[in-house]
């Protein structure tokens, strides 16, 4: 079946985006709170200036492997393919317009020293964070659905 290549990587790649963000979910951002501020901030910028093309590219996969299915399937099939692809860009648009502006200026407290709302800050960075691993796992669930589920599934198996 044609789709089943591209269900496959819209699996995998819908799975490493929301492994990724779920990892910083679980085990970052507990570990970010425990830890002095100074080494918090250093380690942050560190992690974003790695972390920003391959989450870039991880984002771009997803959407792109999650809009080519809804593109080449019909019925339910494109509608969860579809809406996989709406919540992958939720995650990109959430990361973009929230997490990433806060992050450059996390970058200049690492210098410069951390205002007096340091804290409604790194508050809002997580609340963006968690949002945007909400968003991821939605599509990731969406995408095991029609795989697991789907009409190409099921002609797969007849």
């Amino acid at each position: 079946m044609r789709s089943a290549p591209i269900r496959a990587i819209a699996l995998l790649t819908t799975g490493l985006l929301v492994g990724a963000f779920g990892y910083g979910a679980a085990n970052l951002v507990p570990t970010f709170h425990r830890v002095p501020l100074q080494m918090r901030l250093e380690f942050h910028t560190e992690l974003m200036r790695n972390n920003s093309i391959s989450m870039q590219l991880t984002m771009a996969a997803a959407a792109l492997t999650c809009l080519a299915l809804a593109v080449i399937s019909t019925g339910r099939d494109r509608l969860l393919a579809a809406a996989a692809t709406v919540f992958v860009v939720a995650s990109f648009l959430i990361t973009r317009l929230g997490n990433v502006p806060i992050n450059y200026q996390i970058n200049d407290w690492a210098v410069d020293g951390v205002p007096t709302d340091y804290a409604t800050l790194l508050t809002r960075w997580d609340i963006f964070h968690f949002l945007r691993t909400g968003t991821a796992l939605v599509a990731f669930a969406l995408i095991i659905v029609l795989a697991v589920w789907g009409t190409a599934s099921r002609a797969d198996k007849i």
